[in-house]
């Protein structure tokens, strides 16, 4: 059986590395767009975005727009790898799951 990355695999974080993997490498989302994408609140987002950041599969850059501040977020190299590793385990389980009938 694959092993699944846990801290991909919680559904909040899985949702986040999966909505920044559509960007191109480099590209980045404003912490709020990410949010209102999601659906999820600017605390609960946080929370998450720290885990990933933690593991070095985000990176998180805050800047100014004029005087107002805004926060980006990007997937990393790391993180665009542990994602594809993720989908190719959970394939993998889904295949394997049939099992005989």
């Amino acid at each position: 059986m694959p092993e699944l990355d846990p801290v991909i695999h919680a559904q909040a974080r899985l949702r986040v590395v999966a909505a920044l993997n559509v960007l191109g490498e480099g590209d980045e989302m404003a912490f709020n767009a990410l949010r209102k994408l999601l659906g999820m609140t600017a605390g609960n987002l946080s929370v998450h975005l720290t885990k990933l950041e933690d593991a070095d599969y985000v990176r998180i850059n805050k800047t100014h727009r004029g005087r107002t501040p805004v926060t980006f977020v990007a997937l990393t190299t790391r993180g665009r790898l542990a994602f594809e590793d993720y989908t190719k385990a959970i394939r993998t389980l889904l295949d394997n799951a049939g099992g005989a009938t």
